[in-house]
């Protein structure tokens, strides 16, 4: 563990020296990103000025929502995005041959060679939005709310953890498929609906699409269980434990299967000298 650390800590100087060489560049990425975060922000100020609650969500409660999945996407961006985005280009000009060839583990160089930092404030922008959040709330260091923080931690690092074995999967089609851009954009599917509350699909027609993204391909459940673990009074979320149960359960057999499914993939993989 503590060869990946340092190679990790190795990366991330590397990455950081390539950003500061085009330092107009990481800025002007930086200036999208915060006007991305307060277009989110009016929009659902917007919203909330028409109604009180958005499927039984306050508007504070709802900003922490958005805040937790500012700061979920920020991570997998900065870790995990431009890494899986470019392993169609190994395959194609064959570099994938020198990352096999190294004395590492494939799925973590093929994952964690690159952190993109312009992408890392977003992840301290959600964290100053779930802080406001908390204030308005009223929020204090009680037993059962560090209790609940610790637990929102917990739940918070599964949900990254799914994240990363959705993208993972995705990311080993290329293999096959070479050129798997169609298949990519379902990842912007997915992070598209880790943006909306799960009880959003618990109505009439629109059941059977929330029951499938929570329990079959439960992407929802991403955002919507680290947020409510903390947000929601403790008289709901009596009847939510066994979602956390099962969430924690899902995260390791997705890990799981997406390490098999990359190796099997691998398996598959002709060089370029072949």
């Amino acid at each position: 563990m503590g060869r990946y650390l340092r190679l990790l800590w190795a990366f991330a100087r590397f990455g950081l020296a390539q950003e500061m060489a085009f330092r107009a560049n990481f800025l002007a990425k930086l200036a999208v990103e915060a006007l991305w975060l307060g277009i989110l922000l009016a929009f659902y100020r917007t919203i909330f000025a028409k109604t009180a609650h958005v499927a039984n969500w306050s508007e504070t409660e709802y900003l922490f929502f958005v805040g937790c999945y500012f700061a979920l996407e920020g991570l997998v961006e900065t870790l995990f995005l431009s890494n899986c985005s470019e392993f169609s280009d190994l395959i194609r000009s064959g570099d994938l041959d020198f990352i096999l060839l190294k004395p590492i583990d494939e799925q973590f160089l093929v994952s964690c060679r690159n952190l993109d930092w312009s992408t890392a404030p977003n992840a301290l922008m959600g964290a100053a939005v779930m802080a406001v959040a908390l204030h308005d709330l009223g929020w204090t260091p009680t037993l059962d709310n560090v209790a609940r923080a610790g637990v929102f931690l917990i739940v918070f690092a599964s949900g990254l953890g799914m994240a990363y074995a959705f993208l993972l999967m995705l990311t080993s089609t290329s293999v096959w498929f070479v050129r798997n851009q169609s298949l990519m954009e379902l990842w912007w599917l997915f992070s598209s609906l880790m943006r909306y509350p799960r009880e959003i699909f618990s109505y009439t027609w629109a059941r059977p699409i929330g029951t499938f993204f929570t329990f079959v391909i439960p992407v929802m459940l991403v955002i919507n269980v680290p947020a409510r673990m903390m947000v929601k009074a403790l008289d709901q979320l009596r009847d939510d434990l066994w979602i956390v149960g099962f969430m924690l359960v899902a995260t390791v057999a997705l890990l799981a299967f997406s390490r098999w499914f990359f190796r099997a993939a691998l398996r598959r993989y002709r060089s370029a000298s072949s």
